[in-house]
């Protein structure tokens, strides 16, 4: 009976074991999480695992979605705190890069090709990524950054500063400070060309 006493002491089998999960994605990559260490963190016998995760694979997935989720929110609620579109979109961008600087695995679980293959996301993950997806193109949008390419360029310059930052290349204030300078240049309206046309077409009425 020990070796299964945790299975049977856990009302909610699949809620504890992500919980454990979780937590030692906080303090590891997912790379080294094994579903026996999932067990041992979760107090249930290393079988436990088995019934709730078809294999590693399954757990990692696991944690890329429950992460995806946190990072979606965190973006979304940033968003929705602000009342003007350009700080809305700077507000988003920042929570972006807080979450990959400050919590390095969970925003490297998500983006891991091997877990969730681009352009093949789970059931689970594929919702997500449009919600997160959404909320950055929608507040890009807003501010007058809506085309294709603007909106992967707020997105990279905000996914690459993280990611930066997160592997000790600069402070996360340097980060965040640097992602407000080039949003603030993305988001300045054009100079008038000289003669009143607009720039680039030359005698153009803007």
């Amino acid at each position: 009976m020990s070796s299964s006493r945790g299975t049977y002491h856990h009302g909610n089998l699949a809620e504890v074991l992500e919980g454990a999960a979780l937590q030692l994605l906080e303090r590891m990559p997912a790379a080294e999480i094994s579903l026996r260490e999932v067990a041992r963190a979760a107090d249930v016998s290393h079988n436990a695992p088995y019934h709730h995760f078809r294999d590693r694979l399954g757990l990692l997935r696991v944690l890329a979605e429950r992460s995806m989720a946190e990072l979606t929110d965190a973006v979304e609620r940033a968003i929705a705190a602000e009342t003007s579109p350009a700080a809305a979109l700077r507000a988003g961008g920042a929570a972006y890069l807080r979450f990959a600087v400050e919590r390095p695995h969970a925003f490297a679980v998500v983006y891991d090709p091997q877990v969730c293959i681009p352009g093949r996301p789970t059931a689970t993950m594929a919702p997500l990524i449009d919600r997160l997806e959404g909320a950055l193109a929608a507040s890009c949008a807003a501010a007058g950054l809506g085309t294709a390419a603007d909106i992967r360029a707020a997105w990279g310059l905000v996914h690459g500063l993280g990611t930066l930052s997160a592997a000790g290349h600069f402070t996360e204030p340097e980060a965040l400070a640097a992602a407000e300078a080039a949003l603030a240049r993305m988001l300045a309206p054009e100079p008038a060309a000289p003669g009143g046309g607009a720039a680039g077409v030359p005698g153009r009425l803007a």
